[in-house]
């Protein structure tokens, strides 16, 4: 059906060249090519997509280096305004047409890749003798259209060469290139507006594969991607522009706000209201405002980080991902005023800290704070991938590079973050061998794949963090001397949690992020001073992870001792008791917290009862179908559940929950 389909299109377009252009297909007409001063015009018109589309055209050319493509880029008259090639293909190319100021629109060049995408506006591939005008039929052309945030077409981005072989993974990587410059654009274009990033799934957020919506500070939507439109499974902008975004999700827009803050911008799960679908989102902030100036952070609406414990310990809302992280330890503030003074300087950071301190955390928090916040943020921890993998994943690799390649290629991290931030997480661990390479492109601000023959340059603003002591490696011979001191141009440690003063404000903190939105847990006094006194070998992440798995398994909305796993409760915690308290008559043994005991069900009020007749009827309408009631009723399956806990339902059949 794929074939079928691809061959009707070219069957219209040589009908089209016949009857309506009357195109000759032998003609050797000279290309015809636009006044320069036109065609400074039409790229200065489209002059803020070019910039983005530039980057994306030499990482694309980077892939398909050696293959013989030029990657062209026409305006939606199909004249060709800027291209990336080999110079011996682009000159002998030159003939055919393929100059700036050419024009390549179906009705001048007959069938080919950008003219017939121009009017099919969908991809369209072109091999060789599917050209109309025999002049063309030494090429293979690859060809996307991109459009703006009205669904317009605007441009077309080409991949043109004298391949034998028509292959459709190449119009794939087109295809890709169009939707990283699509939504670079569209993050670009509405920077001063506030923008929620989504995806069903939580780790392709700041992907090229995620839905962006712009909206007004009323939370008004004005305008929708491709992808957000493609995430929602809906056809036309028209479903969605012009909407509150409470009428698509079940989330206020303080609400999103005030999570994404709380969560130092990791993604928090939201739920579509129509079908209840889960999805994972973000929300941005307009670019170069404060959060005070905002109505979502006005005195009735504060970016308040914390929602358990003791009101001193809630800070000043947050402007930035940065001030997220600033909850009141004197060596966190200093670390964070520190990473603030070199933001807008390419100065290399380096984060040293034992495992578990947060360091990935707060690579984040720079580049969101930072003003390249809209480009991508690439990870890769080098102790976590294989010692023969290291090199293909952070530089990449041509089709065919080495046996078991795919035969698609894939760009390294390197090329990923091109734009963006750049974060080795375990630099200690790479090997010494690899070192050097890597030293070498950041020294040359370029990058080779392997199997690639020309380089891309690249910008990048590069962090690394590692818990080891690479003087000690360097002593050792296990790290390159001059690679540490390219990463180090500033070093930043993170202290471990045990050290940190802020330890109930930080506690309370993780208990809100990991809580659903909009559903908050509390934690109970006693539980709380329990869990400050720890010493956490594992840090914030084994501290993260507890308080998780209690939140995950809870009964109420507040948690207490009798929350924590069994292998923490043993001698009331086993990840270390509190030091016995000294007296003046000597050690005197540490007091016992007294057992709880289980509190009886309080008596329903009338509300409550009305409320419990009302949810067991439904429950019975819809055959106790949990899921479904909870779709019905516009809330998360866990509050559902604890609905019915608080008012004392209980199913005759517990295997009758789906």
């Amino acid at each position: 059906m794929a074939d079928a389909a691809v061959t009707n299109r070219i069957t219209r377009s040589w009908i089209r060249c016949l009857n309506e252009y009357k195109l000759d297909p032998g003609a050797c007409n000279d290309p015809e090519v636009v006044s320069p001063t036109d065609l400074r015009e039409r790229q200065d018109r489209l002059a803020d997509m070019q910039a983005v589309a530039k980057v994306e055209m030499a990482n694309l050319y980077q892939q398909l280096a050696g293959s013989g493509y030029a990657i062209i880029l026409t305006d939606r008259d199909g004249v060709l305004l800027n291209y990336f090639g080999d110079p011996a293909f682009t000159h002998a190319a030159s003939r055919t047409g393929l100059m700036p100021g050419a024009v390549w629109s179906e009705r001048v060049q007959g069938t080919n890749g950008m003219g017939t995408c121009l009017f099919e506006q969908r991809p369209v591939t072109v091999h060789q003798d599917e050209h109309y005008l025999s002049r063309n039929i030494g090429l293979s052309c690859a060809a996307a259209p991109i459009f703006d945030h009205e669904g317009e077409l605007v441009a077309v981005l080409d991949a043109s060469g004298e391949s034998h072989l028509a292959q459709q993974h190449t119009l794939a990587l087109v295809n890709m290139s169009v939707q990283m410059i699509e939504n670079r654009v569209f993050l670009q274009q509405f920077r001063h507006e506030y923008i929620l990033r989504f995806h069903t799934r939580s780790e392709f957020v700041g992907t090229l594969s995620e839905g962006a919506i712009a909206l007004s500070v009323t939370g008004k939507v004005l305008a929708v991607t491709r992808c957000a439109l493609f995430q929602l499974g809906l056809n036309e902008r028209s479903d969605v522009v012009g909407r509150d975004i409470t009428e698509l999700f079940n989330i206020t827009f303080c609400g999103l706000i005030d999570s994404s803050v709380k969560k130092a911008f990791h993604p928090v799960p939201i739920f579509e209201a129509r079908s209840g679908a889960r999805f994972f989102a973000v929300m941005y902030q307009p670019v170069g405002s404060a959060a005070a100036s905002s109505p979502a952070a006005s005195p009735d609406k504060p970016h308040s980080m914390l929602r358990a414990g003791p009101a001193s310990n809630t800070p000043a809302p947050a402007t930035s991902a940065l001030d997220a992280l600033q909850l009141g330890d004197p060596a966190m503030a200093a670390n964070i005023h520190t990473a603030k003074r070199v933001l807008e300087r390419n100065v290399a950071i380096l984060l040293q800290g034992e495992t578990g301190t947060g360091k990935e955390r707060f690579a984040r928090a720079i580049h969101l704070s930072s003003n390249h916040a809209s480009r991508p943020f690439v990870a890769i921890n080098c102790a976590a991938i294989p010692e023969a993998l290291i090199e293909s994943e952070l530089f990449g690799y041509r089709s065919g590079a080495f046996t078991g390649a795919s035969k698609d290629g894939q760009r390294g991290k390197l090329l990923q973050a091109n734009g963006g931030t750049l974060f080795l997480d375990e630099i200690g661990d790479m090997p010494v061998a690899l070192q050097a390479r890597l030293l070498r492109v950041l020294e040359d601000r370029e990058v080779t794949a392997l199997g690639g023959e020309a380089p891309v340059k690249l910008d990048i603003h590069l962090i690394s963090a590692t818990h080891c002591d690479l003087q000690q490696k360097i002593n050792h011979g296990e790290f390159r001397s001059d690679l540490y001191y390219r990463l180090q141009g500033l070093t930043i440690t993170l202290p471990p949690l045990r050290e940190r003063a802020d330890r109930r404000a930080l506690i309370c903190q993780l208990a809100d992020e990991e809580s659903d939105a909009g559903d908050p847990v509390e934690l109970d006094e006693h539980l709380l001073n329990l869990l400050e006194r720890q010493p956490w070998p594992g840090n914030v992440r084994q501290l993260r992870h507890l308080l998780r798995t209690m939140i995950a398994l809870r009964e109420t909305d507040r948690l207490t001792v009798r929350d924590l796993p069994a292998e923490y409760r043993a001698g009331v915690i086993a990840i270390g008791a509190p030091a016995p308290i000294a007296t003046a008559e000597g050690p005197m043994a540490t007091p016992q917290p007294e057992p709880e005991a289980d509190a009886p069900l309080p008596r329903l009020n009338p509300l409550e009862s009305a409320e419990r007749l009302a949810l067991l009827q439904e429950l019975e309408r819809r055959d106790w179908n949990l899921s479904s009631v909870a779709r019905e009723l516009g809330i998360s399956r866990n509050t559902l559940y604890r609905k019915l806990q608080r008012l004392d339902i209980r199913p005759r059949d517990k295997a009758l929950f789906h």
